[in-house]
């Protein structure tokens, strides 16, 4: 399905990307944070698994994915030079985002060994350059050599599910889809969550 996600996601004007990201920001219950000028909304599924965006008012983006249960998880390895080169690509003042940072849930540090200097932690690294999505080079490269399929091991799908992105996104949608991950048990929660998520999506 990687490709499918991948196409809806270029297909989708930022504007609408945006959106979405804050309103799964404000119903996963994670605190938007203004980064130098750039907005920074998240998702996470308390499990370990998260996406992160990073918005800049000259209309990029960054966006960065984590499954801790796959391969493309360095975090575990604590190889700062490995995360740094999945960066390779992306501009620097993108990057900058996430250079010597306080770490957050979904994204934690890797330190250069032997110096004080930081870097968030991702999986997939993917930005905007005001026209249409990239893969950073370096992750694609670092995907090239060790045969590895990054959409997969960076858990795209996964982390990007709660979006919709190509389908509808209503509060209804989200809810339902929300089911599907065993939220909202009994219908009374269902109503009640909807109910929730329509004032969110009010707010936005």
């Amino acid at each position: 399905m990687s490709d499918d996600t991948w196409a809806a996601l270029q297909a989708t004007p930022l504007a609408e990307t945006r959106r979405r990201a804050a309103i799964i920001d404000e119903i996963t219950g994670i605190t938007p944070v203004a980064v130098e000028g750039a907005e920074r909304f998240a998702w996470n599924d308390s499990g370990g698994q998260s996406a992160v965006w990073y918005f800049t008012p000259d209309g990029r983006a960054l966006l960065l994915t984590f499954d801790h249960e796959l391969e493309l998880n360095l975090y575990a390895e604590g190889d700062y030079a490995l995360q740094e080169s999945l960066y390779r690509g992306v501009p620097e003042d993108l990057v900058h985002l996430v250079r010597d940072r306080p770490e957050n849930y979904e994204s934690l540090n890797l330190l250069e060994p032997g110096t004080d200097r930081t870097i968030h932690y991702a999986g997939g690294v993917f930005w905007f350059d005001g026209e249409q999505w990239r893969p950073a080079e370096g992750f694609v490269a670092h995907c090239e050599q060790e045969g590895l399929d990054g959409m997969v091991e960076s858990g795209f799908d996964y982390c990007l599910d709660a979006y919709l992105f190509g389908r509808d996104f209503t509060p209804e949608a989200v809810v339902e889809n929300r089911v599907g991950h065993g939220w909202y048990e009994e219908e009374a929660e269902r109503a009640t969550a909807v109910t929730e998520v329509r004032a969110v999506f009010a707010r936005h």
